[in-house]
Parts: C-alpha cells; structure tokens; sequence
C-alpha cells in the first residue's frame, strides 16, 4: 500500500516496481499495489481479490497518523463488505533488514569497501511537530553505526534538527555519502536536498532529475559528496516488504507452508 500523489507521478512507482517484483517469485495467489491518492484505489485493489487472506503492507517509511490509524481505519471499513482476513504489517521502513538495502544503495555510488575517511549521512524529512518523528532514521543510524562499515553515520532532517543544510559542521568526514530516507523520489530529492546540500543554488528543471545521481562526486564545501537516489527506489525493498510477511506470522504464531 503506498501514498500516492496527485502532484508527483514517481511518487507510487516504487509500489508498483515491488509489487511486480515479488509477484515474479510466486510465492502469493496474487501481489496487487493499492493506493491512498492515485488507482488502484483501496476499495478498487479490494475488489480483485479472491482469496481469504490479506497481508497489507505499508510502503511508508515510518509509524504516524496514517499507517496507525487511517490505513486501518479504511481497510476494516472497506472489509466490512467483503469479510477478508486483514493481516496488518508495519511500515517498510521500520524492518530491521532496511539496514541492508541502506547499505547495497550507498554501495552503489562507491563500490564496496568504501574509501577510508568516510561519511554515511541519511537525510530525511521530519517535523517539529511531532517528538519521535525522526526515531526510525535514527534507528537505522544506530545500525548501520553497529555495523562499523564507514567511519561515521549521521542524520539529518529538511525540518528538524539537525537540519540538511548544515551538514558540513554535523559531518567531519572528506568524503560523504548521502541517502534520502524517502520512499520515491520527487521535489524533495529531486530539488529541495540537493539545493540544501549546496550542490546546486537552483535546479534546472528543463533537465532530467535523473542526472543528479550520474555527476558524483559532487565537490562542495572542500568535500567529495556522492548523492543516491531515495532508498524506496532500492530493489532490496521487496525482500522487506517480505520479511516484513515473515514478522508478522512469527509474532502472531502462524504456521503456514
């Protein structure tokens, strides 16, 4: 189940990319996207399906308002005429294998190992609205910090501190990688980070977004900066949005085959 946007039409093409991945494997009767903003709609996916039971799975990076309670809210209220069994997952980016998908990203802009003296700076969006609006990229932080693989780990926020653009004093490495920790790409990686990171003052939007992620390194403020498309885009997220199956059997005692 992804967002959705009216405005931004990359928005749900992660959702449909795992969906057609994972559908490829057979391992379900069917694998069928479902969206809040664009079609298939929630009641329109619904509607297609013949079997029993459902596992939903939320391709939103954290917990909030929307994967605790409108999600839910509107599937038992949709189900209320079709009797499925609902199997709520968590959110893909709370599953611990984030951690790895993360990591193969950041590889890809420097094939492993990665030079010595070396940043990884996950940037998200947060909010000062809300206290623990940050806790599940800081969660990867400290786990990608466990893993020892880069000298530093950091993150930073378009709308909390620490904030994006005042990454030269938050990092102390010569070379920095950064990550959006963002679903799909958009306005935000596409011209919001990168204006904040300093690599451009204005991006021109006669030219292809995708070539952010072709001129790395990037040379700002006496650093080598890499910059990634958003970790949502990343392949591995099928094998969470998978994991994220096998958690909820195993916290819920299911035994299937």
């Amino acid at each position: 189940m992804g967002h959705g946007s009216t405005i931004n039409l990359d928005s749900s093409l992660p959702t449909f990319q795992h969906a057609k991945a994972i559908k490829k494997r057979n391992l379900f009767a069917n694998v069928l996207p479902a969206l809040w903003k664009e079609h298939p709609s929630f009641q329109e996916t619904l509607s297609q399906i013949k079997t029993k039971e459902i596992y939903l799975v939320p391709n939103f990076i954290a917990e909030g308002y929307f994967t605790q309670t409108i999600i839910p809210e509107e599937f038992n209220r949709l189900n209320a005429e079709h009797h499925f069994q609902l199997h709520f997952c968590r959110p893909v980016g709370t599953h611990a294998s984030m951690t790895q998908a993360l990591l193969h990203r950041a590889q890809k802009v420097i094939s492993p190992p990665p030079p010595l003296e070396t940043c990884l700076l996950l940037v998200g969006h947060g909010t000062e609205r809300h206290e623990n609006s940050g806790a599940t990229l800081y969660d990867q932080v400290h786990r990608l910090k466990q893993k020892k693989i880069y000298a530093e780990v950091q993150g930073a926020f378009m709308e909390q501190a620490p904030h994006i653009k005042d990454w030269p004093q938050l990092t102390t490495q010569p070379n920095v990688i950064v990550v959006p920790f963002f679903i799909s790409n958009g306005l935000h990686s596409y011209e919001d980070i990168p204006i904040l990171l300093g690599l451009a003052k204005k991006v021109d939007s006669s030219l292809s977004p995708e070539l952010l992620f072709e001129q790395n390194p990037y040379h700002v403020h006496e650093r080598r900066l890499w910059y990634t498309p958003a970790i949502g885009t990343e392949p591995d997220i099928a094998d969470v949005i998978l994991d994220l199956i096998c958690e909820y059997d195993a916290t819920h005692a299911r035994h299937k085959n």
